[in-house]
């Protein structure tokens, strides 16, 4: 019998569980556009009530919602300040530049969190020759720096450096869930003092597309002219957003197990010739390891674990290789996943 693959490239690749489909087929829906969806108009105020904000909108996706929010913030000519590796700028397809209009001063945070003094160090003087600062955007968790979490305490020193200098500040919460189970803490406290936040259903929550965008009932009013003109304006769009409200109210107290398996693949496979792996770094579901490159580079170390059924991303041009945990995969098949990447580090060792 064949071994179905491990999936572990991402946790979007999870798909729809037997409930979320059953709420998906059931879904009373409306014209969202209008404002006549009550599935969605559901999903929208459970989200805000959650958050602790005034108003919430279903977006597309976590690119939409970070394009909606910098757009409805800024003008053109601004300029946003985020950590170097932050997701909406390097894997967003430049959206920030050519639907906003805005520039973009990246900083280095060592481990993708943001502190006051790099803020301070990013902010551009008041000169006419110089774009304006208006906004910080934080990740959390951060996926590039491995899912490192930022908590409420850092929030609020990154709130009170914003403020200092009148800068609104918006949060990539795209796996906040997975900070809010790492640190013990709710969500909505880690977006206090955020103008807004996104975070997408479709990542750890597991459902099959979507994210929200969060924020005050000005703000989420023009964002919702924003998103339809982003091609963003969904009909019956319950039909969706019913595979929304299942996933927050079911996965939530899955991801502690997902966490727990990211960090059992991470020590089986920090023991493997020619791989590293920073385990003072994993604090969630993102695992990341480099090779060696006397042995392999990324791309070619994930096709190898590919051939033995076990899905991972090699990074092209880097040593690096990511392997995401979700709800759909087991500790045994985090356990086979192990053994793979193990036996492929060795026979590159032993072939070097």
């Amino acid at each position: 019998m064949t071994r179905r693959p491990v999936e572990l490239r991402s946790d979007t690749m999870t798909l729809p569980t037997d409930s979320m489909r059953r709420a998906m087929a059931e879904a009373e829906v409306g014209d969202d556009v209008s404002g006549e969806d009550p599935t969605v108009n559901k999903l929208e105020a459970y989200v805000a009530e959650l958050f602790d904000k005034p108003a919430a909108l279903f977006v597309t996706s976590g690119t939409q919602g970070n394009a909606c929010a910098i757009i409805t913030h800024c003008r053109p000519r601004d300029d946003v300040i985020a950590e170097e590796r932050a997701h909406l700028v390097m894997w967003e397809v430049g959206g920030w530049a050519s639907l906003a209009g805005v520039t973009m001063t990246t900083v280095h945070a060592p481990r993708g969190v943001i502190t006051a003094e790099l803020i301070e160090s990013a902010v551009k003087p008041r000169d006419v020759h110089l774009a304006t600062t208006r906004l910080v955007c934080v990740e959390n968790t951060h996926n590039g720096a491995g899912g490192v979490c930022i908590t409420a305490e850092h929030m609020a020193e990154i709130g009170r450096a914003a403020r200092a200098h009148g800068l609104l500040v918006h949060v990539d919460g795209a796996r906040i869930f997975n900070a809010a189970a790492a640190l013990g803490t709710p969500v909505g406290d880690l977006v206090r003092e955020a103008d807004s936040l996104q975070f997408c259903l479709s990542k750890g929550l597991g459902a099959p597309v979507g994210s929200l965008l969060v924020g005050s009932e000005a703000f989420i009013h023009e964002a919702r002219r924003v998103r339809k003109m982003l091609g963003g304006g969904m009909r019956q769009a319950g039909v969706i957003a019913a595979a929304g409200l299942v996933a927050l109210e079911e996965t939530p107290p899955k991801l502690p197990q997902d966490h727990a398996n990211a960090r059992l693949l991470a020590e089986i496979v920090s023991d493997a010739p020619g791989l590293t792996v920073e385990l003072d770094d994993l604090e969630t579901n993102i695992v990341f390891f480099h090779v060696d490159p006397a042995m392999a580079t990324a791309v070619e170390f994930a096709a190898r674990a590919e051939d033995r059924q076990v899905r991972l991303i090699g990074f092209e041009g880097t040593p690096s290789v990511r392997a995401v945990t979700h709800h759909q995969v087991s500790e045994a098949d985090v356990r086979f996943a192990a053994e793979v990447i193990c036996d492929v580090a060795a026979e590159l060792a032993a072939a070097r």
